[in-house]
């Protein structure tokens, strides 16, 4: 290797010269802008160029296979016959159309059924399966279809009207413009003539199936009609007879005649009771105003007497005043008294004979009023008795011509709506206004192809650059230090360029110093971070290490040990591999014994260590299958011999995830280099890695990423990418 610098001391103080990565904590890995957006499409190019050609050739299939589309289409209002809104009481009328209902009809199955026969459907290809050429995407569908089910469709059904139907309807439209009642029929047909037959067709047989719809209905209806009215004509029948028979059977007299008579004799029965009633009253009256009184004279002045009797008590009171003067005038003895005091006697008895026989002849006419009264009150009650016999039987002859007229008038209601549906049967079903019929178009529906292509390439573009975008979400290798920064006793140790496949697997190119500059500089970056924390000298002992398998770390160890001896440094590299160490391919070493052998105790350490001509010792691992019988703890004599000669040892161990010999190798050596692979090591897998080591060793480990491509890292927003930026590019004449 040629080196154009001086060779360093191994003990001189390089602080000036150490690599801090502390700066790229500044800016955050994660940060997402424009810049980042754009860089990422850079950096996947390659994957959305690739995706936009699978799907841009896929597009471009099917985009040539499409045929021309012709679209026709005809707008129509469907009314309610007019006829039918000019009776608005009339009970049979239908209910007004619906402008949505109408669309459910004329999308119906049997319209679809008359319009595919009417108009040959079947014979053209684009509808019916039969007649295409099936497609390989078909065959496999159908080979794939056939091993999933047994059971083949039969002829019938691959020759019948039921494959057309779904093609029939994927091609119609029919649809209510906005919220208003204009209905408007649309049909794609490859063929224009055809793509205006449909709807025209269409609107001809919806017209003739709604007329013999009404038709089958307005029959039913009138059937059913006549039957009722047969039923209700019985009805009527028998309620006008039931009020018949009990108008003779009763005797009711169909006119108004005997009821005023029994109600004008009733009346006059009451009132001559009353009068009856009123003549006892003063009868009795008498009687007990006669019998009350001593003095009958007395009695009769607060009564209605006769004539006779008031004479003879007004003689009576004159015979008693002519007394009163003769007894001022003479004695009690005097004959005129006498005579006097004898008149009055005489004509008092005559007036008390005169009041007896009055009072009984009032008697007498009292005992004729109280027959008279029991015989008017007895001719009374048989009135009101005839009276209310005659008012139930009228009440219930009322309601049974009640009945008669609501029986009647339930079959005058038949009747009516029975001329209603005769009137209706004349009508058309609907009136159809056609506002435009359909014509013939006379250019294919839809854009052209390249306008589809054009649509397919964006639609690519944005597939290809999401896919890229979630790949990228996805990556969670690593491929910066901002990505492990927040881990604690972690010393970056810089970036490795990839090398050439050629170059990483020729070792007269390695030894010769002809590989590129940029990995020399590299080396020489991870050599100067463990001087720097070292104090300044070079550990004696390195173990360097990764977390899986093909990392690079055999690279980077022998790059170390190739570096070191370049400058001047003696250096025993070791093949810690104990199972699948490979470095004997490179340095072409014809020991027969290795590390295995002498860990076992089948060689002395002298016996296993080779000596390369550029200045390199090696120490192969030996023979695997020793590796059972090996400890690990005997590697502490090989760190003790190369201190002892001044040589500096690097262990190029198995990964530390897959043998525990590197963990034992790691608390023996000073430093530990662990290799991530860029783009390859998982951040999980490196955090795992690095926590084992930190268990096993005190100081702090160091890691370098390994195989950066420069140009890619470039296009990354990490704060390290500076490092690989196109003028250090240009500096180092690098060539990917």
């Amino acid at each position: 290797m040629t080196i154009s610098t001086v060779p360093p001391d191994r003990n001189s103080s390089l602080s000036s010269m150490r690599y801090d990565p502390r700066f790229q904590v500044e800016t955050r890995s994660d940060d997402f802008d424009l810049t980042s957006g754009l860089r990422l499409i850079r950096r996947r190019a390659v994957m959305i160029v690739a995706i936009v050609a699978l799907l841009m050739v896929a597009a471009a299939a099917a985009i040539s296979g499409l045929k021309p589309t012709f679209h026709a289409e005809s707008r129509l209002i469907i009314h309610t016959p007019l006829a039918t809104t000019l009776g608005a009481d009339d009970s049979g009328r239908n209910d007004p159309l619906n402008a949505t209902s109408e669309t459910e009809r004329l999308l119906s199955r049997s319209i679809a059924e008359r319009v595919i026969r009417d108009l040959r459907l079947d014979e053209w290809p684009e509808f019916n399966p039969a007649l295409q050429k099936a497609s390989l995407i078909d065959e496999i569908r159908g080979i794939l279809r056939g091993l999933v089910d047994q059971e083949r469709p039969s002829s019938s059904a691959q020759t019948g009207i039921e494959p057309i139907i779904p093609r029939y309807y994927k091609a119609l439209r029919v649809w209510r413009d906005g919220q208003g009642d204009v209905i408007q029929i649309g049909f794609d047909a490859s063929d224009p003539r055809l793509a205006a037959a449909v709807p025209n067709r269409l609107i001809s047989i919806y017209l003739e199936e709604r007329k013999e719809g009404l038709r089958s209905r307005l029959d039913a209806a009138e059937d059913w009609i006549l039957q009722r009215i047969a039923e209700q004509q019985i009805r009527v029948k028998a309620a006008r007879y039931a009020a018949d028979q009990y108008q003779k059977t009763m005797e009711l007299a169909s006119n108004d005649d005997a009821e005023v008579e029994a109600i004008k004799s009733t009346m006059e029965l009451g009132e001559r009771r009353a009068k009856i009633e009123q003549s006892r009253a003063e009868a009795r009256a008498t009687i007990s105003a006669m019998e009350a009184g001593d003095d009958a004279s007395l009695a009769l002045q607060n009564i209605t007497i006769p004539d006779s009797i008031a004479t003879m008590q007004r003689e009576l009171r004159v015979q008693e005043q002519d007394l009163e003067r003769l007894l001022e005038t003479y004695g009690n003895t005097a004959e005129a008294v006498v005579d006097a005091r004898a008149r009055i006697v005489k004509s008092r008895t005559d007036l008390n004979l005169a009041v007896d026989r009055y009072l009984q002849s009032i008697r007498a006419k009292l005992a004729t009023l109280d027959h008279e009264d029991d015989a008017v009150r007895a001719a009374l009650a048989v009135a009101h008795e005839k009276r209310s016999r005659v008012a139930l039987a009228q009440t219930e002859l009322a309601r049974l011509q009640r009945m008669t007229d609501k029986e009647q008038t339930a079959l005058d209601r038949l009747e009516e709506q029975r001329r209603g549906l005769a009137g209706q049967a004349m009508l058309p079903g609907a009136e159809l206004e056609v506002l435009s019929p359909a014509a013939v178009p006379l250019a294919p529906q839809g854009r052209g192809r390249l306008f589809y292509l054009a649509g397919a390439l964006l639609a690519s573009i944005s597939i290809a650059v999401s896919a890229a975008f979630v790949v990228e979400m996805m990556d969670k290798s690593v491929r910066s230090f901002d990505q492990v920064a927040g881990m604690s006793r972690i010393i970056p140790a810089g970036f490795i360029p990839h090398l050439k496949r050629k170059d990483r697997e020729n070792p007269s190119i390695l030894f010769a110093g002809t590989q590129d500059g940029m990995f020399e500089e590299a080396i020489r970056n991870v050599l100067i971070s463990l001087k720097q924390s070292n104090g300044g000298k070079l550990p004696n002992s390195i173990v360097v290490t990764s977390a899986h398998s093909g990392e690079g770390k055999s690279l980077v160890a022998r790059s170390l040990a190739i570096e070191l001896a370049a400058s001047g440094s003696p250096v025993l590299l070791v093949d810690g591999d104990l199972r699948r160490g490979n470095l004997n391919s490179i340095f072409k070493s014809e020991l027969d014994h290795g590390l295995n052998e002498f860990l076992s105790g089948l060689a002395g350490l002298q016996d296993i260590i080779h000596h390369h001509p550029s200045g390199i010792d090696f120490i192969p691992a030996g023979n695997p299958s020793l590796h059972r019988h090996a400890h690990s703890r005997d590697a502490a004599d090989i760190v003790e011999m190369a201190r002892a000669r001044g040589k500096i040892v690097i262990f190029d161990t198995a990964p530390v995830l897959a043998s525990l010999e590197t963990m034992h190798l790691t608390a023996v050596a000073e430093r530990t280099l662990v290799v991530a692979k860029w783009g390859g090591t998982s951040r999980r897998a490196l955090e795992f890695c690095l926590q084992q080591l930190k268990s096993s060793q005190k100081s702090e480990l160091f890691v370098t990423i390994n195989n950066v491509n420069p140009k890619q890292h470039a296009k990354y927003n990490f704060s390290d990418s500076e490092l690989f930026a196109s003028s250090l590019m240009k500096y180092h004449d690098f060539q990917a």
